[in-house]
């Protein structure tokens, strides 16, 4: 669920992601009318040709075609949009998907094929973060244009092409040990997977703790069979927070665990804690859980007439289209069957493109890496606003939420200025 749904299994490298997701995401800022979008990117000057294609690289069929569907399901919605607005230098885009079906070799495969056709002017994935390590070098090679909304691992401050179309495991992590730390908690332990995500959110918490005045307790590192949490959350109980996998099944099971220990401490986690499938596996145990997110208000209670016009317009017409993902068991949470932030990476190439009055990918690149557009205005309702590491997102912008359950059912409150 963030405007960005899915995007979180992202967060990185292992396969075994909680891929059964929904949508949603995060910023500040006034989405134009298709007509002020359009400008630059639809008139005045030409692209040479009469037809973009959006490559796009997902799971589409198996276990987790939910990831990729959500993907193309909102790029479809903002290629539709841009079109009507007068295509980019007068040039349709059009949409090709390619599946990964969460297969290396496919992926790879993909990569080739896209990266090597010259028609392909901007390619949406591979997602996870081993998946675009090994599809990066070829992208590049080829000056193919790539935004990922589904890596949260790994820099990107050595890609000229390629940008990050979601917010990085670090940034979850400093906005957590910063809302750990105002609400006077001075220690904190992970019980996850040993995974690249696992290890790499280890060594951060290493690193960045202490910086926010927490004391790191270390990681419990869980396994693939392991029947129960128990032991591990025991062996931390002492610490007061703990970070759980936002992956399905691990992070039901620490969750379970930590009911049983009878744990009093803030648990917290990182963007896939909003999937739906998450909440179905942990029933009450995820109640009070807290999850770093960007802008992500559908399974909140506020009023739609609030939320940032881009994402409510986009998300409308997600919904719209495609309807909504309720879970197989109903338990009355809901998102969009959308990616929000793989709709803004179309978005900022468009932008990009219209800026430099071209579609040659140095010229859009350069201008891509200087975008700055206030966060009404983009598909997510994030403000984009590249860094030099090209990061779309700034890490100020990660919203933090507190998952809570009524007799209606799941909902989300936004606790990022909540102090103790």
């Amino acid at each position: 669920m963030r405007n960005c749904t899915l995007r979180s299994f992202a967060a990185a490298g292992s396969v075994l992601l909680a891929l059964v997701a929904a949508t949603g995401c995060s910023g500040k800022g006034a989405r134009p009318s298709s007509s002020t979008t359009s400008q630059g990117a639809g008139g005045g000057w030409s692209a040479g040709t009469n037809k973009i294609k959006v490559g796009l690289i997902a799971p589409l069929t198996g276990p987790f075609a939910i990831l990729g569907q959500s993907q193309q399901n909102s790029l479809r919605v903002e290629i539709d949009r841009v079109n009507a607005a007068g295509g980019v230098g007068g040039a349709q885009l059009e949409l090709v998907a390619r599946d990964s079906a969460l297969d290396p070799a496919k992926a790879v495969q993909a990569t080739q094929e896209l990266a090597t056709d010259p028609s392909v002017r901007l390619v949406v994935g591979p997602s996870l973060t081993a998946f675009w390590d090994a599809a990066k070098k070829t992208l590049d090679t080829n000056k193919k244009l790539n935004c990922q909304p589904g890596v949260a691992g790994g820099s990107f401050a050595d890609q000229k092409y390629a940008f990050r179309g979601q917010d990085s495991y670090e940034a979850d992590a400093r906005a957590n040990l910063g809302w750990l730390r105002r609400q006077g908690v001075t220690s904190i332990a992970t019980v996850y997977e040993q995974d690249d995500t696992g290890k790499s959110l280890d060594t951060a918490l290493k690193r960045l703790a202490p910086e926010y005045g927490l004391q790191y307790r270390g990681a419990q590192f869980t396994r693939p069979d392991d029947q129960t949490h128990l032991p591990y959350v025991n062996n931390v109980r002492d610490a007061g927070a703990l970070w759980i996998s936002s992956n399905v099944p691990g992070g039901p099971k620490s969750l379970a665990a930590i009911k049983e220990a009878g744990y009093t401490g803030k648990v917290v986690s990182g963007s896939g804690l909003q999937n739906i499938g998450f909440l179905e596996a942990s029933e009450d145990a995820a109640n009070g859980a807290v999850f770093a997110d960007m802008y992500y208000p559908f399974p909140g209670r506020t009023d739609p007439a609030g939320w940032q016009p881009g994402y409510r317009a986009h998300t409308d017409l997600v919904v719209q289209r495609y309807g909504r993902n309720t879970g197989q068991r109903a338990v009355g949470a809901t998102s969009p069957k959308g990616v929000a932030m793989a709709a803004d990476c179309v978005f900022a190439y468009t932008t990009a493109a219209g800026q430099a009055r071209s579609v040659d990918p140095d010229a859009v690149a350069a201008a891509w890496s200087r975008l700055d557009v206030p966060a009404d205005r983009t598909p997510s309702g994030n403000r984009i606003a590249v860094t030099p590491a090209h990061e779309m997102y700034r890490p100020e912008d990660v919203r933090l939420y507190r998952w809570n359950k009524d007799a209606q059912g799941w909902y989300t409150t936004d606790v990022t200025e909540d102090q103790k």
